[in-house]
């Protein structure tokens, strides 16, 4: 029985939304459907008299007032206030004039008063609507059409008939407003997604461009640092030329991976057959890195103080990246043949510093013309993990890069 009456109420929710529908569309139409269907209930309605009771005799008066009362009705979309008053005032004189009260007789104030419920604002509906009650009730007590009958079934007729529209209206009124609000929900929180979809787009370009900078720059810095060392000592020392050459295989050979590994991440598609992708570079790969830049001809020392602690992947990479950057601006600008990197592991962070000994100067620009970007993609990693970067020109001489990361341990 109840799944019955759901599945009712289901199909008169979604008539009664078409009807809505078609009525937006279409105004004019259901207007002029409407009054011509109210006309015939209010004629109908004047000729209904109690028993025994003849109906009044006024000659067209009666067909006037109701003609009145449903035209005033073509107002109620731009003054819905002037309906209801015109419709109650036709009202309250047709009840004078001795027309019994019935529903019929009672269509064109209804209507106004559905539809001023429906339009204007709570606070009219209900000044509006509580006048017209009592002007119809007062006319309904005193007139005569009513008989003998009871000041108790003069009375609440008329309040509850008239009632009812506001009520309706006033549902409608507030299931519209309901409708408009989850609609507006809907399209902010499709907007939303739409640029939370963008930023997350834009940070992953982000990553990949400072991933494939970082590969790209580093390895070629090397590869052309070795490759001018072993043209300079091609006929001097052939046996150091020829462990150039080789490390400068190496070298290509370490580029081609993890460009590889990077744009298999736009490639992925998580097909579970799919060749796995190489790991992400860490702290632990950081003597190849050392032994790749002193086959260019850089040395480096590395020291760390502290208890080596275990860093989560992405302070792992972050950490690598930003000493790699350091030592491939060491070779590309430093005019320096020895570079320095510390890490010190205190408290919840990792300290690490790479400095060299070639003279003082002044970095260029992020991002400046001409210029790359690797100083803007130190910053951007310590800072996409919680970290710091500072760098500048030692007071003793050289360059001096310095970041702060925090230490999270695995799970």
């Amino acid at each position: 029985m109840s799944s019955n009456l759901e599945r009712y109420a289901d199909r008169l929710e979604k008539y009664s939304e078409r009807v809505e529908q078609y009525a937006d569309r279409h105004p004019r139409l259901i207007d002029l459907a409407v009054i011509p269907t109210l006309m015939g209930c209010v004629l109908l309605g004047s000729s209904l008299t109690l028993p025994g009771v003849a109906p009044p005799d006024h000659g067209g008066t009666g067909a006037a007032l109701m003609g009145v009362s449903c035209l005033a009705l073509l107002t109620y979309r731009s003054h819905p206030r002037t309906a209801v008053v015109v419709t109650a005032l036709c009202t309250v004189i047709a009840v004078v004039l001795g027309y019994l009260v019935t529903p019929l007789l009672l269509a064109p104030v209804m209507a106004a008063l559905y539809w001023l419920a429906t339009i204007t604002d709570p606070a009219t509906t209900r000044l509006f609507g509580a006048t017209a009650i009592v002007a119809v009730v007062a006319a309904s007590v005193l007139a005569d059409s009513m008989g003998d009958l009871s000041l108790l079934i003069r009375t609440i007729g008329p309040v509850f008939w008239l009632m009812l529209p506001i009520v309706g209206g006033s549902m409608a009124r507030l299931r519209r407003a309901y409708l408009r609000a989850v609609q507006a929900r809907a399209e902010h929180a499709e907007r939303t997604r739409e640029e939370e979809a963008r930023l997350r787009v834009t940070e992953e370009r982000m990553r990949i461009a400072r991933e494939l900078h970082d590969v790209v720059a580093h390895h070629l810095a090397l590869a052309n640092a070795q490759a001018g060392t072993a043209a300079h000592l091609a006929l001097t020392r052939p046996e150091q030329t020829k462990r150039i050459l080789t490390d400068l295989t190496g070298t290509t050979s370490s580029a081609l991976r993890e460009l590889k590994a990077t744009l298999g991440l736009l490639r992925q598609n998580d097909d579970p057959t799919a060749d796995p992708l190489e790991p992400a570079p860490g702290l632990a790969r950081l003597p190849e890195l050392v032994a790749a830049c002193e086959s260019a001809g850089l040395g480096v020392s590395v020291t760390t103080e502290g208890e080596p602690r275990p860093l989560s992947p992405g302070a792992d990479l972050t950490a690598f990246r930003i000493v790699q950057e350091a030592l491939t601006n060491v070779t590309k600008h430093a005019g320096s043949h020895y570079a320095r990197v510390r890490l010190v592991y205190s408290g919840s962070r990792l300290v690490i510093t790479v400095s060299d000994d070639g003279p003082a100067t002044t970095p260029p620009p992020a991002a400046a013309p001409g210029r790359g970007f690797g100083i803007l993609g130190m910053r951007e990693r310590a800072h996409s993990i919680g970290g710091e970067l500072r760098l500048g020109p030692r007071p003793e001489g050289g360059f001096e890069v310095t970041t702060a990361l925090p230490l999270i341990p695995e799970a």
